[in-house]
């Protein structure tokens, strides 16, 4: 089987925005997965899927090992208390990313683009936690208005970032690895939250976590990131 990341759903602009990549891989296991990134995925190009013995997934590009997921057994992640929708709203005003660099034009959280899903995390005033609303639309989701995984994945992706720098510049820092859990259906055209939260630094590593909440503030989907900056050359 194969598949193909349309350009439109970049991160940077030449490469698949990660979690969105992680996720078209990682519906095809059923309940929790961890999905690794290797290589810089490509756009509008045709992947092949490997599926091993162990019922774990590879995304290849000829040669070139571009992901791979796993089934996990569970994914353990306390979340702290939930942000609220309205609070959400004041978080995303303050939403530091600049409208133009390496990540301005991503389709989940891209200022340059007016067609992103407008998932813009800012942080929450006393709290150690970033949040943005977000209402999925109509394409996003399924005949029966269920938001697909694969925008699940991304949508849970972006933010962290902002919650592993808080109040700090912003270095380069990609995705190479991200655990989702999605525990309910989350659907298309009504608001809800997306908050993330900073959970280890580790030298050049960082470590985050996010969930997807309702109105009412429960979770619908969980997930943890590893984020990793470059080598200084």
């Amino acid at each position: 089987m194969d598949l193909s990341i349309p350009q439109r759903f970049n991160g940077p602009l030449e490469s698949g925005n990660g979690g969105y990549s992680s996720g078209v891989l990682a519906r095809r296991i059923a309940g929790a997965a961890e999905a690794s990134l290797r290589s810089p995925v490509p756009l509008d190009t045709p992947l092949e899927i490997v599926e091993d013995d162990d019922g774990s997934l590879r995304m290849l590009d000829g040669e070139t090992l571009i992901a791979q997921a796993r089934p996990i057994a569970e994914l353990d992640i306390p979340v702290p208390a939930p942000v609220d929708v309205e609070t959400a709203r004041e978080a995303s005003r303050h939403y530091k990313a600049p409208p133009e660099g390496i990540f301005s034009h991503c389709f989940v959280c891209g200022p340059a683009r007016e067609d992103s899903l407008g998932v813009f995390a800012g942080p929450v005033a006393g709290r150690d936690v970033a949040a943005s609303p977000w209402t999925p639309p109509d394409w996003t989701a399924n005949e029966a208005g269920e938001v697909l995984p694969e925008f699940v994945w991304a949508v849970l992706d972006c933010p962290t970032y902002f919650a592993a720098y808080p109040g700090e510049g912003m270095p380069l820092s990609m995705l190479v690895r991200q655990s989702t859990r999605i525990d309910a259906t989350i659907g298309a055209g009504t608001e809800h939250v997306v908050m993330a939260w900073p959970i280890e630094t580790d030298g050049r590593k960082r470590h985050a976590g996010a969930a997807v909440l309702n109105a009412n503030g429960d979770v619908l989907a969980v997930s943890r990131a590893l984020l990793v900056e470059p080598r200084s050359a």
